[in-house]
């Protein structure tokens, strides 16, 4: 009962049931979405892949660390579950950022309404895509963590600074396992240790910094041991790592290859070496939005590709950088001009029109019968209904024994069909992609002998023979063909 009244009596226990009711009303809707979003598409097929026994990276392949494969894995690349998973990450990702901003902002109690406020709205919306069960909603809440302990400081007892920067670089590890991006969050809060002017060198190297590496690099060794164990090491450190330099240098070529991500990382050393310079006349507060903000701009356009779900890397500190402004008097003017740089770079480079309003005018239209099912499906993307008639015929023309292979870009059709692809790549442009792909999916053929090959449209014509097949019916511009012999 004491505990009761006490809650009763705390303002922060209403603001964050207030906010907590809130967010979920904001994602709510995006439980019910159809299976439309690509990228979920592949981690369910991979997560297919994975559950019938293949290794992953050497059987199902994605260019991403292992751990949002195995959640897909843990939850049968169902859809439903992972976006209520997704919603809950979300949920307690709010409150840990709440915390934060109550931390580095002692004073001002409007500046941490109005930044966790911005916080919730903008990650509980489809306005960077946080309606999506994707790599970034499930690695904030990790950061957020790990960035509570390190901005926690001296209110940690000083025989436990070893322990929970173990514990923050553990949690920053987790992000990392889920997307190589998280690496410029760990390099921001490392950063932040080594140069935070309240705490003497002999602790911040020795208590903050080293457990903090240590935390963050054992989880790593370990994985790569277990792919290693497994002769499954040289697939996996191509498939989550040396993959994505290829995928970085694409949209960064400047002069000369890469051109354009020197120019970048130029301007935040350039940016750090001057924050280390004036360290000692910087509140902690701003020293560590400041710096944070300055690693999430470069990780947001790290690729240089204009994917809006790349912003939730951003969104924390970009949310502590105005509820900072809100605080510090002295250093507005300032924190102001960088926010103002940031946000118009990404204004200038980010689709940020989510018809947020028209979202939730959809499902309510669908769910008061003035929309029927393939309208609500083509609000998403106007190809899901062909999707979802592609799935029904699969299911009614094959038995559960017999394969399908998809020449297109719609992994989510196996999940709807419940089949497993029949090779590691789930999509054409994987498999066009890497040298081995087409000699792969010529062997997987003659190795399984799917029963279907569907050929979608907008790819490019398909590359074997199909002297073996015959067309059987066209979907919308889909191809399907059918094995005679």
């Amino acid at each position: 009962m004491k505990l009761f009244s006490r809650l009763e009596k705390s303002a922060s226990f209403w603001f964050l049931l207030i906010i907590s009711v809130v967010f979920f009303f904001l994602r709510w809707p995006s439980l019910f979405e159809p299976y439309w979003y690509g990228d979920e598409g592949i981690y369910q097929a991979v997560g297919m892949l994975i559950n019938s026994g293949e290794s992953l990276y050497s059987g199902a392949w994605d260019n991403k660390p292992p751990l949002l494969y195995v959640l897909y894995a843990i939850f049968n690349s169902d859809q439903f579950l992972l976006r209520v998973l997704s919603l809950f990450f979300g949920l307690f990702s709010v409150w840990v950022f709440y915390f934060i901003v109550k931390r580095l902002l002692p004073k001002s109690k409007y500046g941490v309404i109005v930044s966790t406020s911005l916080y919730t709205f903008a990650f509980g919306t489809r306005l960077i895509e946080g309606n999506i069960a994707n790599a970034e909603n499930f690695m904030l809440l990790p950061i957020l963590i790990s960035a509570y302990i390190i901005a926690s400081g001296d209110y940690i007892k000083k025989a436990w600074h070893f322990r929970f920067h173990l514990l923050s670089g553990f949690f920053m590890s987790l992000a990392f396992l889920t997307k190589i991006v998280a690496i410029f969050d760990f390099m921001a809060l490392l950063f932040f240790i080594l140069i935070d002017h309240e705490k003497d060198l002999k602790d911040k190297s020795g208590n903050r910094a080293l457990p903090f590496i240590l935390g963050f690099g054992i989880p790593v060794l370990i994985s790569l041991g277990y792919f290693f164990l497994t002769n499954n090491f040289n697939d996996a450190i191509n498939g989550f790592l040396f993959s994505n330099v290829g995928y970085v240098g694409y949209g960064n070529e400047f002069i000369i290859p890469q051109g354009l991500l020197y120019i970048k990382a130029g301007l935040l050393a350039s940016f750090l070496g001057f924050v280390f310079w004036k360290r000692k006349k910087i509140p902690r507060n701003v020293l560590f939005a400041s710096v944070w903000f300055a690693f999430s701009l470069f990780s947001a356009f790290f690729a240089q590709r204009p994917y809006t779900h790349y912003l939730i890397m951003l969104l924390p500190s970009f949310c502590l950088m105005v509820g900072t402004i809100i605080e510090e008097k002295k250093t507005r003017i300032l924190l102001i001009i960088f926010l103002l740089v940031g946000y118009l770079a990404i204004i200038n480079t980010f689709n940020l029109k989510g018809k947020i309003i028209q979202h939730y005018a959809n499902i309510i239209a669908f769910c008061s019968d003035k929309k029927d099912v393939a309208s609500y499906q083509a609000f998403f993307d106007r190809n899901t209904p062909r999707d979802y008639e592609l799935a029904a015929y699969i299911k009614a023309n094959t038995s559960s024994e017999e394969s399908i292979f998809i020449w297109g870009n719609n992994a989510q059709v196996y999940k709807l069909a419940e089949k497993t692809p029949i090779m590691r790549y789930t999509v054409a442009y994987h498999i066009t992609n890497y040298p081995t792909g087409l000699t792969e999916m010529d062997n997987a053929i003659r190795a399984k002998s799917p029963k279907l090959i569907i050929v979608m449209p907008n790819v490019p014509e398909f590359p074997m023979n199909l002297t073996n097949y015959e067309e059987k019916i066209e979907i919308r511009g889909v191809k399907i063909y059918e094995k005679i012999f």
